[in-house]
């Protein structure tokens, strides 16, 4: 009876996880509380997630990683590395792979991502390429390099941990190094070669523009009394061109659109500011962009036009017209200040705003900043922006002063990436951070000091040496994945306690028999690899491992190549944006659609199956 109870848990618990239906913190709580009150656990038991040696070195990771990202440790690297490319993308490609790779096998990846995002768009920019070039190789990099070592993810953490407590005897720092160096190999192979190729070319979503294209974020554009297109026709005050492409917002195939240029006056760089006329509203007429060249334009007049965010802004100041499409809380705000930015922001996923409606949030209330638009998953969101919900990687479009926007970022956890200096970087305290840092992983791989107590240590060291201010540490911490690990791991002993990890492997050798154990090896890796697509890689490992466990004690066998298999299975996780959260951040900067996660992360996740079923028998013999 307490096995069907425990997989309607399981399986309930799965769809809210997937579905993201109600946030992954209340998911979380449900569980442990379900737990509980079923008798599948104590209350003890079902709490122990909280105070889980596996949770709080997690946690202690995330303070020493927002230690290094405060202190700039990796950006100064980075553009030092951009010099040594002399401007060739591939070349930059083929550095960022040495470093981002090794930062993140000792580091948690997800900040290495965070910090360097703005870095790469930056030389994206630099080198007049389209991020969509870069960006995704620095999640991949950062993923296999963390598998290199105990410290590089929290999978691996939680698999010893889990292991420990079991009886077993644990794994060391660099346990995992054997066959994750030939992942950081065999995976950058891959990527600055076949990878490179089916890369998209593609023009970021909003504003991140680096080849001065057209982009696809589109907003409303209001003409007040006093603006200089009364009276004038878009052809006349701007130099028009006409030219087919699908439109986004009327289900008519093509439209034909005219771009705006704005020439540069004498003594101006010879650059062309442009965005694109879409459409005209006059008293709820709609009038499409080529009946309106010749068009004399009148107050109140709603221009929908496309550009980036530079483009926008510049256009805003030159022809003193006012944007419509302004989230606002309560009233539409006009423009008030020419020192005002528009500026990109990722929606990180441990951001407090993640899984909030918009028009609840109060920005301009409380942070003095306008929302002009959302993207998601590489499709603009230009209505019903008060009513939607906020989701991990989403991209807003925001408006404001400087302060304002560095205000917001701090407080909400956002990734600012381009328009404002993403962070003020604390240079003097670099050597301090990596310091730390150095000393925690020397410690844990020359004495038997548990892990948990270094990282703890580490953490507390950063905040007194001021790398981290207190407040600092307290946001460098992830809620939504320490609570999704205070809900999974009840589950992960329910599992074992219960005889469903039992249930699981007789069912397994009735299927497949007596087989060699490498087979065993080989389908727990995929079948890890797979769900690790569309659950959190976190909760497959503590999902696992029990079964793995198990397994290995019915077969008779080492249990550490099944639980290997379990780690990088649920480590190795490039096919889709949902099983990893560096893989969600940068689909918005990056201008990825789904299908690119597919089409590049496939044949790399099949290509890894291949190599940790060839070498991890070898590497750790049954």
């Amino acid at each position: 009876m307490q096995i069907t109870i425990l997989v309607v848990i399981l399986f309930s618990t799965t769809i809210l996880y997937v579905t993201r239906w109600i946030a992954i913190e209340s998911t979380a709580i449900l569980t442990i509380v379900a737990l509980a009150l079923t008798g599948i656990l104590k209350p003890e038991q079902a709490f122990a997630g909280f105070s889980n040696s596996g949770t709080l070195t997690v946690a202690a990771m995330f303070v020493l990683s927002g230690g290094l990202v405060r202190t700039g440790a990796l950006e100064s690297v980075t553009f030092q590395l951009a010099r040594f490319s002399q401007g060739s993308p591939r070349r930059l490609l083929l550095l960022l792979s040495g470093t981002v790779p090794a930062a993140s096998a000792f580091m948690n990846n997800t900040p290495i991502v965070v910090m360097m995002m703005p870095v790469v768009v930056s030389l994206s920019r630099r080198f007049g390429v389209n991020p969509s070039k870069l960006l995704l190789p620095v999640s991949y990099f950062a993923i296999i390099g963390g598998t290199v070592t105990l410290l590089g993810t929290s999978t691996n953490i939680l698999v010893d941990d889990i292991y420990r407590q079991l009886g077993g005897p644990g794994f060391s720092l660099f346990d995992f190094a054997p066959l994750g160096l030939i992942y950081v190999a065999v995976g950058i192979g891959y990527i600055v070669t076949v990878g490179y190729r089916l890369l998209p070319d593609r023009t970021p979503p909003l504003g991140l523009n680096t080849r001065g294209e057209g982009s696809a974020y589109v907003t409303e554009v209001v003409v007040p009394a006093h603006s200089k297109l009364i009276g004038r026709t878009p052809g006349q005050f701007m130099q028009l061109r006409s030219f087919q492409r699908p439109s986004p917002r009327r289900d008519r195939n093509l439209s034909l659109r005219r771009r705006i240029g704005r020439s540069p006056s004498a003594g101006q760089e010879k650059t062309v500011t442009h965005i694109e006329l879409l459409e005209i509203v006059r008293n709820e007429r709609l009038i499409v962009a080529e009946e309106a060249g010749e068009l004399p334009l009148a107050e109140g007049d709603r221009l929908l036009v496309s550009g980036g965010a530079n483009e926008i802004t510049a256009f805003l100041k030159e022809t003193q017209t006012v944007l419509a499409t302004v989230l606002a809380d309560d009233k539409q705000v006009p423009l008030s200040s020419l020192q005002q930015t528009v500026v990109e922001a990722v929606v990180l996923p441990d951001s407090p705003f993640s899984g909030r409606v918009m028009g609840e949030l109060g920005l301009r209330r409380r942070f003095g900043v306008d929302v002009m638009g959302v993207q998601r998953q590489g499709r603009h969101q230009s209505e019903g922006l008060r009513g939607l919900s906020l989701r991990d990687g989403d991209v807003l479009l925001l408006r404001g002063a400087a302060h304002d926007l560095r205000q917001l970022r701090e407080s909400a956890r956002l990734l600012l990436v381009e328009g404002v200096e993403e962070s003020i970087v604390r240079s003097d305290k670099n050597r301090q951070a990596l310091v730390i840092m150095l000393g925690v992983v020397l410690l844990a791989s020359l004495t038997e000091m548990p892990i948990a107590v270094l990282a703890l240590g580490g953490a507390v060291l950063m905040i007194l040496t001021r790398c981290l201010r207190p407040e600092e540490a307290l946001r460098s911490l992830d809620p939504p994945t320490l609570l999704l690990l205070a809900g999974t791991i009840p589950l992960g002993i329910a599992i074992q306690s219960t005889g469903l990890a039992a249930l699981v492997v007789d069912r397994l050798l009735g299927v497949l028999g007596h087989a060699d154990p490498w087979i065993f090896i080989s389908i727990i890796y995929l079948f890890t690899s797979i769900i690790t697509e569309l659950l959190s890689n976190n909760a497959v490992a503590v999902l696992l491992t029990p079964i793995a466990l198990q397994l290995a004690l019915t077969l008779g066998i080492d249990p550490k190549p099944l639980l290997m298999a379990v780690a990088f299975g649920a480590s190795a996780s490039f096919m889709t944006p949902i099983g990893y959260q560096t893989n969600a951040i940068v689909m918005g900067p990056g201008g990825y659609l789904f299908k690119d996660y597919l089409k590049i992360g496939t044949p790399l996740n099949l290509l890894l199956w291949i190599v940790a079923t060839i070498c991890i028998p070898i590497i750790w013999p049954l």
